[in-house]
């Protein structure tokens, strides 16, 4: 039997619990989901990002190396490829906010836009000799 995908795996083992995904666009979002289920390796899941009501839906590709995104219209009843979701982690209760656009962990600001800024007082700093 084939090893299951381990974005897929982690999205499952999360949900029903949000699960903030980040995809292959540079987005990322806060996700629940109200079904996920694997058939021998294939995944899929369905659910909504926290922030808006359009349905998603995520399918792992033919060869099961990648979880694939799509996107119900608002006008249609059409599904548009949204990309690949890179990573899934679980979210803090206490942390559950929408989205991010375009940032991703390797995007310096996107590690502290969401954290209070740290600033260093000269006069607190010490220096530490680490030479014995």
């Amino acid at each position: 039997m084939a090893e299951l995908n381990p974005v897929a795996k982690q999205i499952d083992s999360v949900s029903p619990a949000p699960v903030r995904l980040f995809l292959s666009d540079g987005s990322s979002g806060v996700f629940e989901m109200q079904n996920t289920e694997f058939f021998e390796a294939e995944f899929q899941a369905e659910g909504h990002r926290i922030d808006d009501e359009t349905p998603y839906r995520f399918i792992t590709s033919d060869d099961g190396e990648e979880v694939l995104a799509g996107r119900r219209s608002d006008s249609t009843d059409e599904w548009t490829f949204v990309g690949e979701v890179l990573r899934a982690e679980a979210v803090d209760q206490n942390d559950v906010t929408g989205s991010t656009s375009e940032k991703t962990e390797s995007d310096p600001e996107s590690l502290s836009e969401n954290n209070d800024e740290i600033t260093l007082d000269p006069e607190n700093i010490n220096e530490v000799d680490t030479e014995e």
